[in-house]
């Protein structure tokens, strides 16, 4: 617990990509296709690359480390097909980024549920994964939605998501202040 409250700053990161993907897309709404792709596959690879980099610094002292880092490299594979293939169709697309939601949001209340004897505010992340997966379904069953709507919804999913991201980084924080043994927490 102490490895993953003084990797808080990760999850501060991939929280504060998630709210800047989130709010860029719904600043611009009238985002082209291919923009949206750029978009998306920028933001899966930033998650991909800073889940890897905490699932690879926590290996040693976190039996659970493997889940943080097959989710990582779902993220990172999933942003480099989404560069590697930019005409990709709109249907295609909402496939790939629903698949990425349901299992991303799967893996996050596992977590989660690791968590809630360690830490106060776990559900923030049981609610970041249960969003995760109602998103993902929302997409796999309403694909043919018009792509405004669809730009409004994947923006406004990133954003609810990285404010929880956030939130739960801001508890890690406290945590590893607090009951977490303070500075003997960081020097060990």
């Amino acid at each position: 617990m102490n490895l993953l409250a003084r990797n808080w700053g990760w999850m501060m990161l991939r929280g504060a990509a998630a709210l800047i993907f989130g709010l860029l897309t719904l600043f611009n709404p009238g985002i082209t296709l291919v923009v949206l792709v750029i978009f998306f596959g920028a933001y899966a690879i930033v998650d991909g690359i800073f889940a890897i980099v905490t699932a690879l610094a926590s290996r040693r002292a976190e039996r659970h480390w493997v889940a943080l880092l097959i989710n990582g490299l779902l993220s990172l594979a999933v942003g480099i097909v989404t560069f590697v293939w930019p005409g990709i169709t709109a249907f295609a697309l909402l496939y790939l980024i629903a698949a990425w939601a349901l299992i991303t949001g799967v893996m996050e209340i596992a977590t989660a549920i690791r968590l809630r004897e360690m830490i106060r505010g776990e559900w923030l992340l049981i609610l970041a994964g249960a969003l995760s997966i109602l998103f993902g379904i929302v997409l796999f069953f309403r694909p043919g939605a018009g792509a405004l709507a669809v730009v409004l919804w994947i923006g406004a999913y990133a954003v609810v998501f990285g404010i929880l991201l956030i939130a739960l980084a801001f508890r890690l924080r406290s945590w590893l202040k607090g009951e977490g043994g303070g500075t003997a927490a960081l020097a060990g």
